[in-house]
């Protein structure tokens, strides 16, 4: 990969873009004390985000239900995976609504292992979590990143009426490499079929998918997808670079440059995105995307409100 000033970054040295502190900090200490008490642990911390320290500053966390163990097995994943999940915590919906209570978050994500052991693929429990959350605090912003529940409309149907303000669900890569790159169980269709579907059942929901970059995709590739989202009704789409876990999984193809990612987004944005969010840190819970969200979100509800107001009061007799 060639760079503007004539050097070349080969997949396996990591750019000086890439390369970040660990999160660490009195405010990092303090709230992975308080998860532990609860016994919980967040997507932040599993994959030692370099945004998790400002992103916890500013009160967004994600949070990572239904277990540690996943049924899919992702080859650019690092989650362990086996034919059988934990076994389901049942008071994990009101302990995460507690977490993020203790925590003072604004704007939580909700994401899951694929549960495919379950009948309904853990979809109550996902909808359980989100409805504990809201009865704490119903100003609390909800994005629920869930697994493609094998396409199932009634699974998704169970998600959604626990009433997330943010659906989102990840596309990962570009058609072609889908079968190199997520579990043979995954489908790039059937991705898309979910996404379009949530939106079908509560249009009025905002949709939400990411791609990584680095596993060897095209311009050509990168703009199909793009144009499959819209299509699809996807709202907001993020884009980061994929970084290999362990040398058991795919190897990075490329690094790509931070020029490149800001191309990404404006052509995104001319696509008729609400919200686009480009960069090789950026990961599918980015705080960017989500301050963008949460103020649409609560523009959205004054709006409500204000029209709810100005209608006059029924009569009553």
């Amino acid at each position: 990969m060639a760079l503007a000033d004539g050097k070349r970054i080969t997949p396996g040295t990591k750019p000086d873009w890439l390369k970040v502190k660990v999160p660490a900090g009195k405010t990092v200490a303090r709230l992975e004390g308080l998860l532990r008490e609860r016994n919980l642990h967040t997507v932040c911390e599993e994959a030692r985000c370099p945004n998790m320290g400002e992103c916890w500053d500013s009160g967004t966390a994600t949070f990572m239900v239904l277990g540690d163990t996943c049924t899919r097995g992702c080859r650019f994943c690092a989650v362990k995976t086996h034919a059988q999940g934990n076994p389901v915590d049942h008071d994990e919906p009101e302990k995460v609504a507690e977490a993020c209570e203790a925590m003072a978050l604004k704007y939580v994500v909700l994401t899951m292992v694929d549960r495919d052991d379950l009948d309904d693929g853990g979809s109550a429990h996902v909808a359980a979590t989100i409805a504990a959350i809201k009865r704490r605090d119903s100003d609390m912003l909800v994005e629920a990143l869930v697994g493609d529940f094998q396409g199932r409309e009634d699974q998704i149907q169970k998600v959604l009426a626990g009433k997330p303000d943010v659906f989102a669900h990840n596309i990962e890569t570009v058609l072609r490499l889908t079968p190199r790159v997520r579990d043979h169980r995954c489908s790039y269709l059937r991705t898309l079929q979910v996404l379009q579907t949530a939106k079908r059942l509560s249009p009025g929901l905002v949709t939400k998918s990411s791609l990584m970059l680095g596993h060897g995709e095209s311009e050509r590739e990168v703009e199909q997808t793009m144009d499959d989202l819209r299509e699809h009704g996807v709202d907001v789409v993020t884009f980061g670079q994929y970084l290999r876990p362990s040398m058991l999984h795919l190897p990075v193809r490329e690094h790509v440059t931070p020029a490149r990612f800001a191309a990404l987004e404006q052509r995104a944005q001319k696509k008729g995105f609400l919200y686009v969010a480009s960069g090789p840190l950026v990961r599918s819970s980015y705080k960017a995307a989500e301050f963008y969200i949460a103020g649409m979100l609560r523009q959205r509800r004054d709006l409500e409100a204000a029209r709810n107001a100005s209608q006059p009061a029924k009569e009553t007799e």
